[in-house]
């Protein structure tokens, strides 16, 4: 074997464990419970900038009832992407009295935007066909907002 393929193997491997280590390490986000229906979900909470950006990426994994609920300063048109992101996911965008303005699904790994359409505080992401196979539709409404940020 070449030095030169050694050492982007060397690299390759530094930079996969490094990235494990930065998951590993990344500090715990607050959890909220919510729910819709007779829906109890456990969510993290990304409630500012930095924890909306990475908001699930890199993860493997989603539990059953388990979600990311990110909230925004104030109601918008938000649209969001899957970059980085490694499994598929459904996502509710919510108004501010916790009402669902539109639900849609989004592919792992695509930089395509998926964008609420009308103006949302908050977006709910699940595992893909979460809320399909639990016959949630836009016009229900999630209880447990506004977020209590002062948990954990």
């Amino acid at each position: 074997m070449s030095n030169r393929f050694l050492t982007k193997v060397l690299v390759l491997s530094c930079s996969a464990i490094y990235t494990h280590i930065a998951i590993a390490t990344e500090p715990s986000l607050k959890r909220q419970q919510f729910q819709i229906a007779t829906n109890i979900i456990d969510a993290e909470l990304a409630l500012n900038a930095e924890e909306r950006q990475r908001g699930l990426m890199f993860r493997e994994s989603l539990g059953e009832n388990q979600g990311m609920m990110f909230q925004f300063a104030h109601a918008d048109h938000y649209c969001m992407w899957m970059k980085n992101t490694l499994i598929p996911l459904s996502i509710a965008f919510i108004d501010e009295q916790g009402k669902i303005i539109n639900i849609e699904e989004m592919k792992a790994n695509s930089e395509e935007t998926t964008c609420a359409k009308n103006k949302a505080r908050y977006a709910l992401e699940m595992n893909a066909g979460w809320y399909q196979q639990r016959h949630i539709k836009a016009g229900q409404y999630i209880h447990g907002l506004p977020l209590d940020t002062d948990q954990q």
